[in-house]
């Protein structure tokens, strides 16, 4: 908590809150794990929501003060995960899709 400037019950409330919003966030992909023809819209929206992410902390990445060293590493390791993910999720939304298309 201290290292992003956080602390008391404030800085507290705040870790939990996005350990929380985390572990929500994982919904659509326990679905398109599960099986992603059948459940093709968790599927897009996992990769709408790794874009945002991507967009959102691309975005964000430069209004953080130099000075803020942690916090602007920390955004950047988000930034290279969610890439990576968005490449992940289109790969297999590409492969899923395939799948789902009547054969000819």
């Amino acid at each position: 908590m201290g290292r992003y400037e956080l602390s008391g019950e404030v800085g507290r409330a705040v870790i939990v809150g996005y350990g929380i919003l985390f572990l929500m966030w994982q919904v659509p992909y326990f679905f398109a794990i599960f099986d992603p023809v059948k459940h093709m819209i968790s599927l897009i929206s996992a990769v709408l929501m790794q874009a945002i992410g991507l967009v959102g902390e691309s975005l964000l990445y430069p209004t953080i003060p130099l000075e803020h060293e942690v916090l602007r590493a920390s955004v950047m390791r988000f930034i290279v995960f969610d890439g990576a993910g968005l490449v992940l999720l289109l790969f297999a939304l590409c492969l899923s899709m395939r799948l789902a298309s009547p054969r000819q």
